[in-house]
């Protein structure tokens, strides 16, 4: 049976956000597993994109029909000013039928707004979760998740991630598999999991403005595996054990060794991905055992790494040896 989804858009909506869902339902369709996609515009006529383009063969929320899942897309307005009247009537319209009601981006703002959020966890774009708690502090924002669901409720942060919020609603519908199969033809690496954070821990890093700890973070992310104790760093930077963690609770709110362990899980995770057993991943990302690697996963992702493994590492890779 074919499943019918509703992509809500709107004059100023973000093409990415419209296009990568669009593009993974496509392809879903091309391995036999059907969806019909349905634009929605609040007044059933054209929009234009925050890019310039337009969207046409939109229609209105009562012309839709029945749909079995609602995609709210994003804009940077709607972080920007409350959503129009005319866009929550459409998206609660939708909303009030579908099984299943997502917003990409900050899509999340819309579904706030009507208060389908209220109690439950979400997430948006990195740069506008706080916008978003602020506004609606009755959302459990995590502003550093890829997509989160919430009870018939999934929420995803931006651009990009569109298509991970895509795929996993493939997967709920059609399996693991399937979901995998898209995302190699479509050339995206791979199905990242919902929980993984918008960026790994060196990119997330603030630029250090000492030249000692620029010196120690470069060392970490080139070589997570060595001796990265505090006594060694603080050696190796000749500095004191003391003055180096002054350091990174100033500059990087956090302490060395926490530091060092999200560096180490953000290589253990990509080892994994890559078809490195659980041990073999923890012995080459610097985490050591395989109990180390597995307090860690709880810890930080909620996972195992063996789950994480054989759900999320691409099937067309071998395995090096341990």
């Amino acid at each position: 049976m074919t499943h019918r989804v509703a992509v809500v858009v709107f004059d100023g909506v973000t093409m990415l956000d419209v296009s990568g869902p669009s593009e993974v339902l496509h392809q879903a369709g091309r391995q036999g597993h059907p969806y019909e996609l349905v634009l929605v515009s609040p007044s059933g006529a054209q929009v234009d994109t925050s890019a310039g383009l337009g969207l046409a063969g939109t229609v209105a929320a009562a012309e839709a029909g029945p749909v079995d899942t609602v995609v709210v897309a994003g804009g940077d307005r709607l972080a920007e000013q409350r959503p129009e009247d005319d866009l929550l009537a459409a998206v609660h319209t939708l909303a009030t039928q579908a099984k299943r009601v997502a917003s990409v981006c900050t899509g999340a703002f819309v579904l706030a707004e009507l208060g389908l959020l209220d109690g439950r966890r979400a997430t948006t774009h990195w740069r506008h979760a706080e916008a978003l708690a602020r506004r609606y502090p009755r959302v459990r924002v995590e502003p550093d998740a890829i997509h989160i669901r919430d009870g018939r409720y999934v929420t995803s942060a931006g651009i990009s991630a569109g298509i991970d919020l895509t795929l996993a609603l493939v997967e709920d519908d059609h399996g693991a598999d399937v979901a995998r199969d898209i995302a190699r033809e479509m050339v995206v690496f791979l199905q990242r999991p919902g929980g993984q954070s918008q960026f790994s821990t060196a990119l997330a890093t603030p630029p250090a403005r000492s030249d000692v700890l620029r010196s120690v973070i470069a060392s970490v992310v080139a070589d997570p595996a060595a001796d990265h104790s505090l006594p060694a760093m603080a050696v190796a930077a000749a500095v004191s054990t003391r003055h180096l963690t002054r350091l990174f609770g100033a500059e990087l709110g956090t302490t060395p060794a926490r530091w060092v362990e999200r560096v180490r899980l953000d290589r253990a995770r990509q080892l994994l991905l890559d078809g490195h057993s659980v041990t073999s991943a923890a012995r080459h990302s610097g985490l050591g055992t395989d109990e180390s690697l597995r307090r860690a996963f709880a810890r930080h992702l909620g996972t195992t790494p063996t789950h994480y493994r054989q759900r999320f590492a691409t099937t067309q890779r071998q395995p090096p040896a341990p």
